[in-house]
């Protein structure tokens, strides 16, 4: 099933870097930020969670919170939150369930090795559990001004 904008977001359950599990659905009544990375602790991965940290508070005044997800362990998540006082959750999807929900699983090239993992992509959910916004093959530099905007 492709997500489009308009349709109901696809529930899901993960555990957070909290300790606790995390549903889509606690979340209704509030704007939901949910945005997929490769990687704790790589360099577009920090500046963008760095981003994210530094526009809390306009964000929360928008009714809106951020969820990050990647498919780095929960003990990677909680010394990423720390090193960056990171101060949203970090979901942990390390069977990749919500990661190939959301269809972020995609063909990527380093060094002209192929290998399936994660394309850094953004959804932004209304109050209702609505796709608002999608933003696939994210570029870092600007992304968070264009999501604090689309709110």
């Amino acid at each position: 099933m492709e997500i489009r904008e308009g349709m109901k977001a696809p529930d899901f359950s993960l555990k957070g870097s909290d300790g606790k599990e995390h549903k889509l659905s606690d979340y209704i009544g509030k704007k939901v930020i949910l945005y997929f990375y490769p990687k704790d602790n790589t360099q577009g991965c920090t500046k963008e969670a760095c981003e994210f940290r530094d526009s809390s508070n306009k964000i929360s005044d928008l009714n809106a919170v951020v969820l990050g997800v990647s498919k780095d362990s929960i003990k990677s998540h909680n010394n990423f939150i720390d090193k960056f006082k990171l101060p949203f959750v970090l979901l942990s999807d390390e069977e990749e369930v919500v990661c190939k929900l959301y269809d972020v699983i995609k063909e990527k090239s380093m060094y002209g090795r192929k290998y399936m993992g994660v394309e850094r992509s953004t959804f932004i959910i209304d109050e209702n559990g609505i796709v608002k916004s999608i933003f696939r093959k994210v570029r870092v530099n600007g992304h968070v001004e264009n999501i604090i905007k689309s709110l």
